[in-house]
């Protein structure tokens, strides 16, 4: 989990970059970023899924459904997690800059706080048992 948190606040980090760097630059920071975050966290979910609550996920969308299923996140989340997978897909095909730029506004304005809310949340219930 120490490895998500460190991705996510990179992640985050980015959106203290804008002005300082080109915007096709800040675009690819914040895809990469996010990449390596997406990664991190379903990896951290799919562990905490299988050590904490004995069910076994084997794909980014399966354990943000088991998410779910053991009430860590709720029915908000079922819109923007599939469009989350999808972006992640996405991202290692963005060839132009209007593509780049929406890819970095739906990373700033729904990933970041979509998976602060996981991350929030796989820290609560760990603590708790």
């Amino acid at each position: 989990m120490a490895q998500t948190e460190k991705a996510f606040k990179k992640l985050k980090e980015v959106e203290s970059l804008r002005g300082f760097l080109p915007e096709e630059i800040l675009y690819e920071v914040c895809a990469k970023r996010f990449e390596y975050t997406y990664e991190s966290l379903w990896k951290s979910v799919r562990l905490f899924l299988l050590e904490q609550k004995g069910l076994e996920c084997n794909s980014p969308m399966d354990c943000f459904k088991g998410l779910y299923s053991v009430g860590l996140i709720d029915e908000s989340y079922s819109e923007i997690l599939p469009k989350v997978v999808r972006m992640r897909n996405r991202v290692v095909h963005i060839y132009d800059f209007s593509v780049a730029e929406e890819v970095y506004r739906f990373i700033v304005e729904e990933v970041v706080p979509s998976f602060e809310k996981i991350i929030k949340s796989l820290k609560e219930e760990c603590k708790g048992e």
